[in-house]
């Protein structure tokens, strides 16, 4: 089994009282990856998840029950620090693709840490760059089985 990065949206919508079903679905694939053990984090992921949370999910967590969240993560999943590596290699995935830089960091996070998939609602456009394959979780056509 392929290790797979967990973008910020999956770990959001766990606490998106809004979007039942999504909050479902990230449930679900959530806990698998952490059964199954595939689930790898970026630091960008755990830095977006406490900024979301405390300031655009409604009701918003506090900081306190933010910040436990995310200490929780970071024992569940490996965590990829952010280098200077990842930042040059993010910059040219913006100047050779045309991706957004956050988009290019988990891209270059994946790339250069050999993590052949991304989870994320959020994909550039394509379904594979260099090696590094984006799969929306939430899509009709997924199926978590095939990833586990």
């Amino acid at each position: 089994m392929a290790a797979i990065l967990i973008d910020t949206n999956l770990l959001v919508y766990l606490y998106d009282h809004s979007d039942s079903a999504r909050q479902q679905q990230a449930q679900l694939v959530l806990e698998q990856l952490q059964v199954t053990r595939t689930g790898c984090l970026s630091v960008q992921t755990l830095a977006k998840f406490f900024s979301v949370a405390t300031r655009k999910l409604k009701p918003p967590l506090t900081p306190a029950q933010a910040y436990d969240q995310v200490s929780l993560f970071s024992r569940l999943w490996p965590v990829f620090d952010l280098t200077p590596f990842i930042v040059l290699e993010a910059a040219r995935g913006v100047r050779d693709h045309q991706m957004s830089y956050y988009d290019a960091q988990m891209w270059a996070t994946a790339r250069l840490n050999q993590t052949p998939v991304i989870f994320s609602e959020d994909t550039p456009g394509v379904s594979i760059l260099e090696g590094v394959r984006f799969v929306n979780p939430f899509a009709p056509t997924f199926h978590l089985d095939e990833w586990l």
